[in-house]
């Protein structure tokens, strides 16, 4: 074959070799020395409102460690308003990396005039989430964005210098230089103040975000209640109309107020001496109140009935009375009622002195058992009833009783009983309050 023949096989080889794969250029081939994705790689999609230079076989980065790279850039029409497109990057990463679905991406340069790459992320300001990112998984366009272009800086850096705020910077330090010359201790002064004070507020950062919190939820509520609060403004109108036509009269009412705490207080003034006797007296008055203490309320309980106290219903029942009196006239609790809490109360104290210095006869009355009336001595007429000498009189027999019935002067009949002893002979009771002595 010659050698024109020959390559003309080999280019139709190629040809249909490439059209059979689906060539697609220079930049579809992988390039040496890329990163490894494994045996099973996931493909992630992410959205990008400007993806700068980025291009596929472009390397994913995760803390500038490769672990994936670009396989297709393309463009989408976007759903969100202001923004009709926007780019949608696949990238194909290991699939033991380990990042939540609600990860971040972004467009990084590896230096000034370096290529570009994807840098993922962990999501910031938010709690990752439990879900891991996975295969076909979309990153949307609010976590993603991109570094600034050395063309931004320079451009910004160019806006600066020419006729930017140079000037007016240079112009601010010459004149806080005279500002501050001279006065560097009083400078110093202020600093420390300063420094108290932010140290002051970072001690009460906590009060101050709950203040800021509660402000916020006074505002929500006055939002809520916009309505109410513009109602009741439109009917406080006629109110302060009527206050309005009403200010003469209200004027007047408040001088007349004015004159009136002036007569008071005059008042107060002069009265002022009697107004404290009087209060000394009342204290005396409340003092005696307090001392009856309980027992002011259970006397006040026998108005209802007095002099008779408030069982007095229970005395009578039927056709019967049924009564226990207690009659207390000792003369010390006498003079206490009746004395006690007045002028005259230290009566009582003088004649309990004088109590004290009386004393009383010393009298000895013998006491006999209850129920037995003591013995009387002996004597005529007793009908042998004993002697004095506390001897047990022996009873005789008669031969036979007198026919008038009647004791005889040393008769054997027993004695006749002490009420029914001879005129003569003085009364049980007088022997009774005698003792048994003549």
């Amino acid at each position: 074959m010659s050698p024109l023949g020959r390559w003309a096989a080999v280019t139709t080889v190629c040809a249909l070799a490439l059209s059979g794969c689906g060539f697609r250029g220079v930049d579809s081939l992988p390039l040496p020395g890329g990163p490894d994705l494994g045996d099973r790689p996931i493909t992630v999609r992410a959205e990008f409102a400007n993806v700068l230079d980025l291009v596929p076989q472009s390397v994913v980065r995760l803390n500038d460690v490769a672990v994936g790279k670009v396989t297709e850039v393309e463009l989408e029409r976007g759903t969100t308003a202001g923004r009709s497109w926007h780019a949608v990057v696949t990238f194909k990463m290991r699939r033991d990396v380990r990042l939540p679905d609600n990860a971040r991406a972004g467009i990084s340069q590896t230096s000034l005039l370096g290529e570009k790459f994807v840098a993922l992320s962990a999501p910031v300001g938010e709690a990752p989430s439990a879900n891991p990112l996975g295969d076909d998984d979309l990153i949307p366009l609010t976590r993603t964005g991109r570094g600034a272009e050395i063309e931004e800086v320079l451009s910004a850096m160019s806006l600066l210098l020419n006729g930017g705020g140079l000037e007016q910077v240079s112009t601010i330090t010459r004149e806080l230089n005279a500002a501050m010359n001279g006065r560097t201790a009083t400078i110093k002064s202020v600093l420390h103040r300063v420094d108290t004070f932010v140290g002051t507020l970072d001690t009460n950062r906590g009060a101050i975000v709950r203040a800021i919190d509660s402000i916020d939820r006074l505002g929500k509520r006055l939002a809520d209640e916009r309505v109410t609060i513009a109602d009741t403004i439109e009917k406080a109108g006629p109110a302060v109309d009527i206050l309005r036509r009403n200010r003469a009269d209200l004027t007047k009412m408040l001088v007349s107020l004015d004159r009136l705490s002036k007569t008071t207080v005059k008042v107060i003034d002069d009265s002022q001496a009697d107004l404290l006797a009087n209060l000394r007296s009342l204290d005396t008055t409340l003092r005696n109140l307090n001392k009856a203490g309980a027992t002011l309320p259970k006397s006040l309980e026998t108005l209802s009935t007095f002099p008779f106290p408030a069982t007095f219903d229970n005395v009578i029942r039927g056709d019967y009375a049924n009564i226990h009196l207690s009659l207390d006239l000792d003369m010390k609790n006498l003079a206490q009622n009746l004395l006690g809490g007045t002028a005259l109360e230290h009566l009582v104290k003088q004649g309990e002195q004088m109590r004290l210095m009386l004393k009383p006869p010393s009298l000895s009355v013998p006491q006999p058992p209850l129920g037995v009336l003591p013995d009387l001595p002996a004597g005529p007429g007793t009908g042998g009833a004993g002697g004095g000498d506390g001897s047990t009189p022996t009873p005789t027999t008669t031969p036979s009783p007198t026919p008038s019935g009647s004791p005889t002067g040393g008769g054997g009949l027993l004695p006749l009983p002490r009420a029914m002893a001879p005129a003569g002979a003085h009364g049980d009771l007088y022997t009774l309050m005698t003792g048994g002595y003549q």
